[in-house]
């Protein structure tokens, strides 16, 4: 029995330790996340959100959108659902969605590429890859429209395609990026690499620079579009105390900055380990490190100042929130894995 144990063992640990997993994970640094204190002090205003379309079959509405009165949400399983009922299936994952002027839905479908829905609900493809490196996409994520009809959207990563975002996380490498699709010339083009993971996209109200997150090294970018700067990138806000995923703009001086969950324990001490990282990928998906449910929401302003912070901690708040657009005095609130979208008022 001793032998056999000792067989085992060595077996277990001979697994733990060379088993292949496909990733290459590097060394980095990460910041001592900060305490949730003054900006970031703990409250429970997300509580108000009120859930809707909880029993209609689907799960996964990571994004809301309001156009025309009608609801747009896209799920897990591929369907676009409005107030109406269905409108399409991308037989892929949709997740970020806006609206053209030609009243075209637009979708960063993680699985298909950037996708156009007429209003009469014919579908077509607008691009899988950049054509100024020919890197198909790998994870389209989110995206925003100017006023020029210009798309612009983020592929997650170009290794790691979507259900695969823990090997990116665990590999922290620059795998994500920024591209925009010109509608004029059916192109797109690559404008920023190496981002960890590109995720929120949302273009300023004046159209002069737009805001991209970075989830898994807790950051957002400005990416300027006119002006002096016009092509440089800078960091407005770092060190988050939790995962950016999409952001939005209130049209005027808000942008909306979704917060997946706070910040993981075993990631922040193995950033500088990345051996330990791999053997946790080896093991079995239970023991693997797993998000809090947290319910959080940052109003910034384009500067990175956080003006609004929303928070809810409690077992029963709506969480992940993954989206949050603001209509009239409404905010919308989308998630990855919730069965229905949300709706508050917006806080005084």
């Amino acid at each position: 029995m001793k032998k056999f144990i000792s067989y085992f063992s060595i077996i277990v640990l001979l697994y733990l330790f060379t088993w292949p997993i496909g990733i290459d994970p590097v060394n980095w640094k990460s910041e001592k996340p900060p305490e949730f204190e003054g900006q970031y002090e703990k409250n429970d205003i997300l509580k108000d959100i009120k859930i809707f379309w909880e029993n209609d079959g689907h799960e996964g509405p990571e994004d809301v959108v309001l156009h025309k009165n009608k609801v747009y949400v896209g799920y897990s399983d591929g369907t676009i659902m409005t107030t109406s009922g269905k409108f399409y299936n991308t037989n892929g994952r949709p997740l970020g969605m806006a609206f053209d002027n030609e009243d075209n839905l637009i979708i960063a479908d993680a699985k298909r590429g950037l996708l156009s829905i007429n209003p009469q609900g014919t579908g077509k493809v607008l691009s899988t890859k950049s054509d100024t490196d020919n890197i198909p996409l790998r994870f389209t994520d989110d995206l925003d429209i100017a006023n020029d009809g210009k798309i612009y959207f983020s592929d997650a990563s170009f290794k790691y395609g979507y259900g695969n975002e823990l090997k990116d996380l665990m590999e922290h490498k620059p795998n994500g990026r920024l591209l925009v699709y010109n509608p004029d010339t059916g192109k797109t083009s690559t404008l920023l690499n190496d981002l960890y993971f590109a995720n929120g996209v949302a273009i300023s109200p004046d159209n002069t620079y737009l805001l991209i997150t970075e989830t898994f090294i807790y950051r957002v970018k400005k990416y300027w579009l006119k002006g002096e700067k016009k092509g440089t990138s800078e960091i407005i806000i770092d060190n988050l105390p939790g995962l950016p995923d999409n952001i939005s703009s209130d049209g005027k001086d808000i942008f909306w900055l979704a917060l997946f969950t706070t910040r993981n324990q075993f990631i922040e001490q193995t950033s500088d380990k990345p051996f330990l990282r791999k053997v946790a990928l080896r093991l079995p998906s239970i023991l693997q490190p797993k998000p809090k449910h947290y319910s959080f929401v940052l109003g910034i302003s384009g500067k990175g100042e956080v003006i609004h912070n929303f928070q809810n901690d409690s077992k029963d708040s709506y969480a992940p929130i993954t989206s949050v657009n603001q209509y009239g005095n409404d905010l919308y609130f989308g998630s990855l894995s919730h069965k229905g979208w949300g709706k508050m008022k917006v806080p005084e």
